[in-house]
């Protein structure tokens, strides 16, 4: 099992950079997909980006590809989402969540989750 707390979240402007952590607990870090989501007021969750163990494979949804990118450094435990770029509608609550085996992009897919982070752009 694994825990995870993102950080990094906050109020930005237009065209600003953010860059999101999230920390894993246990040994097995380095064995979990790793995966971004986020869900905006009213909205529901949706795929953001997803990494693999070795993080030499990634994905990244269609609205944040070229402008977001998911990495990570096991030795750190920890994944990172570097957001470049921003826009009003990347305003949500981000969490990233684990699996143990594949890419994935569903919710149901993944059932490590952190609690999330707020992140806020303002035009």
């Amino acid at each position: 099992q694994v825990q995870l707390v993102e950080s990094g979240g906050g109020l930005v402007q237009t065209g600003d950079s953010l860059r999101l952590s999230c920390a894993a607990s246990g040994r097995t870090f380095s064995s979990y997909y790793m995966g971004w989501f986020r869900q905006a007021p009213g909205k529901e969750r949706e795929f953001v980006a997803a990494i693999s163990w070795s993080g030499a494979s990634t994905s990244h949804a269609d609205s944040v590809k070229g402008r977001f990118t998911v990495s990570r450094d096991n030795a750190k435990n920890t994944v990172y989402l570097q957001m470049n770029s921003l826009k009003p509608e990347d305003t949500a609550v981000y969490y990233c969540a684990a699996r143990v085996a594949g890419l994935a992009y569903k919710i149901y897919e993944y059932p490590y989750w952190g609690q999330g982070t707020q992140v806020t752009v303002s035009s």
